[in-house]
């Protein structure tokens, strides 16, 4: 969360003299400033923290799921997240770490992007309809709210794809179930139907907006913090 917050203020900064080269009204438009350092930011979370630490959990949940399946007691292939890191790294490669990496990247650079996009368009509502440049934190929580629950809708089937390509094991000689974004879909909607693709969508919203509502209504009290410390 923190990455997130710190590379979406760097994006947002670097991104205005960027589009400038390109297009002088480009660099004026908040909204596409905005969404492109939200999609950016999803982007650099998926790269260097997501993906590896989703790849662990997942085993890790799958394994405990399978040994309450089986009702017998065996030894725990994956202990910790760092023992089940250098596991798979050892049994399948290092790459095994990245399973998934597309629909993560393409996950989380559509919900930063929904996120941060969502909430800067509720925020900037609000004010005009109440005419005051300065909203109450509570105002500010239910902006964020708001703004959790339009990400995870729009890219759930991609989190399905995702946890599927994720918890498969890779054995060598043998072709994945799963082998690629288009394939998991075709064959999940084939299989199981369109509804399976947002399988799981209501506990992520029941997790993500309560979550989102309260993180950016602290994002907002530090940004003013910080700038009010700036200027005195």
């Amino acid at each position: 969360m923190a990455l997130r917050f710190v590379s979406f203020e760097y994006y947002k900064e670097i991104l205005p003299p960027a589009f400038a080269y390109v297009n002088e009204a480009a660099s004026q438009n908040t909204g596409l400033v905005t969404f492109t350092a939200g999609l950016m930011s999803g982007l650099t979370d998926a790269i260097l923290v997501v993906t590896p630490t989703e790849v662990c959990k997942i085993r890790m949940q799958s394994e405990n799921v399978e040994m309450m399946d089986a009702g017998v007691q065996m030894k725990r292939k994956y202990g910790n997240v760092v023992q089940t890191a250098v596991t798979i790294v050892k049994e399948e490669g290092p790459t095994a770490l990245y399973k998934g990496i597309v629909p993560t990247m393409l996950r989380q650079g559509i919900n930063t992007a929904g996120n941060f996009t969502a909430f800067q368009f509720c925020k900037s509502k609000w004010q005009e309809y109440s005419g005051k440049e300065e909203l109450a934190p509570w105002q500010h929580m239910l902006c964020g709210g708001f703004s959790g629950g339009v990400g995870p809708t729009i890219n759930n089937p991609l989190d399905v794809v995702k946890t599927r390509m994720q918890k498969q094991v890779i054995v060598h000689g043998k072709p994945p179930r799963y082998s690629s974004i288009m394939q998991a879909l075709s064959l999940i909607a084939r299989e199981e139907g369109i509804a399976a693709l947002w399988k799981g969508l209501t506990p992520r919203l029941m997790r993500l907006m309560p979550g989102q509502a309260i993180t950016f209504m602290t994002y907002e009290f530090v940004s003013k913090q910080i700038q009010h410390r700036k200027s005195s």
